[in-house]
């Protein structure tokens, strides 16, 4: 019974139930556009570090990750990556030689990081050949060609197709230099990882360093990233004595990110169900001074105290249970919609490459986001129905009776 005339109650003024109803469904709507663009955000920026920057999983020389020396390459690496290319979870790996050394022109010269690469797979593995903005991906026809970026072409004053020579130190620890010419200009988004780092192929950078076959990194791109510790577990008992890690080692920070969807989500909530109460128990309270005389006439009659302060807190759920599925499909639709069309942010391309981010962002949301909105609308409903009840069960009948 108190069901039915909590129900009814709520359309007696349907002007400020539908502004109670409106206000929760903009609410949820804005919780989850918010929660959905941040996810977005972080999400582009993870997988564009995972495609361009670390891959799933990273195997080294143990000594290599702690001094960085080009001596500590990878023992029979040709068998090693041979065996992870026809493991089934592996999606594209590639071998990489790693130095450190100067690239230099008639302009001036800088420091960096000289990765040598095998240009098949590493395109299979990160897609390399997609990132190029000017001149070609290696020619197997050209001797000693090199890609450097944009950003750093720049500061070199170097065009496509002229010389940069890279000094360097080989495998027996003297200084090695090499004459390469610039094949293209590559961008992967972030201006950062671009600015030190050039690419060769793997065989000519091992040739200036004394030993054809050499590798410092085998990264492994998996087709499934559920399988990411199962993979490394397996790579790790190919060859115990390597280091096997997965991004997540190899970057602590893309854990800070990846926990940051599931606290920006808590606060988002938190803040909008907060503005939301007080909404709520400002309009109910309303409603039951409307009708003060009403309630004391219930009262005088028989009806308890428990269950006028029932009656009100049901009128408040039902309002909310009204409005949050309404909230939720709004919210689902938008996000559906953004996810294929994206969100177009160039005009702030310069910053967000900085930061290793897209210029188009896709709003993404977990579905289990929708499920902890559903139950913050319900238990903010619950709280904000508390006070109006409690100002509902402390009117005396006989005054409010005599209210005009």
């Amino acid at each position: 019974m108190l069901i039915k005339i909590a129900w009814r109650n709520i359309w007696r003024s349907r002007t400020r139930s539908l502004v109670v109803i409106g206000s929760i469904v903009i609410g949820v709507w804005a919780v989850i556009a918010l929660i959905s663009f941040s996810s977005g955000m972080v999400t582009t920026f993870i997988n564009n570090s995972i495609k361009n920057e670390l891959s799933h999983i990273q195997i080294h020389n143990a000594g290599f990750l702690k001094e960085r020396g080009v001596k500590f390459s990878i023992d029979k690496n040709a068998d090693l990556f041979e065996k992870i290319k026809n493991d089934p979870n592996v999606l594209a790996a590639s071998q990489r030689t790693v130095n450190t050394g100067m690239i230099s022109s008639a302009k001036g010269a800088r420091g960096l990081m000289i990765v040598g690469v095998d240009p098949e797979t590493e395109d299979e593995l990160t897609g390399l050949s997609d990132n190029i903005k000017e001149g070609d991906y290696f020619n197997p026809k050209k001797r000693n060609p090199i890609l450097i970026s944009k950003k750093m072409a720049e500061k070199l004053q170097v065009k496509v197709r002229q010389k940069v020579v890279l000094t360097f130190q080989n495998k027996q620890n003297d200084i090695a230099t090499g004459a390469f010419r610039i094949a293209g200009f590559f961008s992967t988004g972030n201006t950062n990882f671009d600015g030190f780092r050039v690419y060769t192929r793997r065989s000519d950078i091992n040739r200036l360093m004394g030993e054809e076959n050499i590798a410092h990194q085998i990264a492994v791109s998996l087709k499934d990233p559920k399988t990411l510790l199962a993979s490394q577990t397996a790579i790790q008992e190919m060859n115990p004595s390597l280091s096997v890690q997965t991004y997540k080692e190899v970057s602590p920070e893309i854990n800070l990110f990846e926990s940051q969807i599931a606290i920006s989500a808590g606060i988002f909530t938190f803040i909008v169900m907060l503005a939301l109460i007080f909404g709520i128990i400002n309009t109910m309270l309303m409603a039951v001074l409307e009708r003060y005389r009403e309630l004391g006439m219930l009262m005088s009659v028989g009806m308890k105290k428990g269950q006028i302060f029932l009656m009100i807190m049901l009128e408040t759920i039902m309002l909310g249970m009204v409005a949050a599925p309404f909230g939720l499909l709004f919210g689902y639709a938008t996000v559906k919609w953004l996810s294929k069309r994206g969100i177009d942010l160039s005009a702030y391309s310069d910053g967000l490459q900085q930061f290793g981010m897209s210029e188009k962002i896709y709003p993404d949301l977990s579905p289990e986001y929708y499920g902890m909105l559903a139950v913050a609308v319900a238990i903010t409903s619950i709280l904000a129905s508390i006070y109006p009840a409690l100002k509902a069960i402390r009117l005396k009948p006989v005054e409010a009776i005599r209210q005009l």
